[in-house]
């Protein structure tokens, strides 16, 4: 049996996770939120080790509110770096592997080409930078650890672009959706079986890892394909970031390599069309 700790247990990537993991026999879960776990505290992090014996930690807890992190850098710090920071500490202390998720934010999205995990971070806005350090504070405190960055996670759970766009077409006859900023959506479930498949092959891989589906897609792309599989009558226009201004700046460019968790794993990662239409599906089950 393995034993798992799930952070940001009520996120969407965890319930993803919940509902695969349910499917098997030789996973021992405990799914934790802020309640139950303030990975802020470190005090409160041992105590919790002390209590329970984990092999993996899967840090799923994550301040995510891009545009409010630009005026509350003190809570995403806390929760972003001070918390990884946190995590790492009782891993290291306990001989427990962190399965970390960070974020293509930690790029300034200038590359013309798919980021690989050796190329430099330039983080533009607080949250990228929290999550950067983050990042930093693990691979400083702790040998044993995968870091994974994905981007434009979505799915049947929580808030996402997905769930937004189909509300909007119930609710609108027109809306108008960013072009300029490409990137690739990618199912959180996808990325769920990934961490899995992680943790069932024992690998001794450690470092950072690039996960998103595969493809590539502006949020306009992605808005119409929800609208397109999901039958939505709604008539949608491309727009310029100019056009919609938000407190945080957004990689214009954030499509991630996938090569080196593809090869030492042995995945194969769908195209975010096909993920795409199973997530809508879900939807309505």
């Amino acid at each position: 049996m393995i034993n798992i700790l799930v952070t940001g247990g009520n996120g969407q990537l965890a319930k993803c996770i919940s509902d695969l993991e349910s499917k098997t026999s030789n996973l021992n879960v405990i799914y934790t939120d802020y309640l139950e776990l303030d990975i802020t505290n470190l005090e409160d992090v041992n105590a919790f080790y002390n209590r329970n014996t984990f092999d993996y930690c899967i840090n799923c807890a994550a301040y995510t509110a891009v545009d409010n992190a630009e005026n509350d850098e003190i809570n995403a710090a806390k929760v972003n770096e001070l918390g990884a920071k946190n995590l790492a500490i009782a891993c290291r202390n306990n001989n427990v592997i962190l399965i970390h998720i960070s974020t293509d934010f930690v790029f300034d999205g200038n590359k013309s080409s798919a980021y690989n995990e050796e190329d430099t971070t330039n983080p533009t806005g607080i949250y990228g930078i929290t999550k950067l350090k983050g990042e930093q504070a693990i691979i400083n405190h702790l040998e044993s650890y995968f870091i994974i960055r994905t981007a434009w996670l979505y799915s049947e759970h929580g808030n996402n672009f997905l769930k937004t766009m189909i509300r909007l077409s119930k609710d609108r006859t027109e809306l108008s959706v960013v072009v300029d900023q490409i990137g690739t959506p990618t199912y959180a479930t996808d990325l769920a079986a990934t961490i899995l498949k992680v943790i069932n092959s024992k690998s001794q891989e450690f470092g950072v890892y690039h996960y998103s589906n595969e493809g590539v897609a502006s949020w306009y792309d992605f808005a119409k394909a929800i609208f397109d599989e999901n039958k939505s009558q709604i008539s949608l226009s491309p727009i310029n970031t100019e056009d919609y201004p938000t407190p945080a700046k957004r990689p214009y460019f954030s499509v991630l390599d996938k090569s080196k968790i593809k090869s030492n794993f042995d995945i194969e990662i769908p195209h975010w069309r096909d993920s795409l239409r199973i997530a809508i599906k879900r939807q309505y089950e």
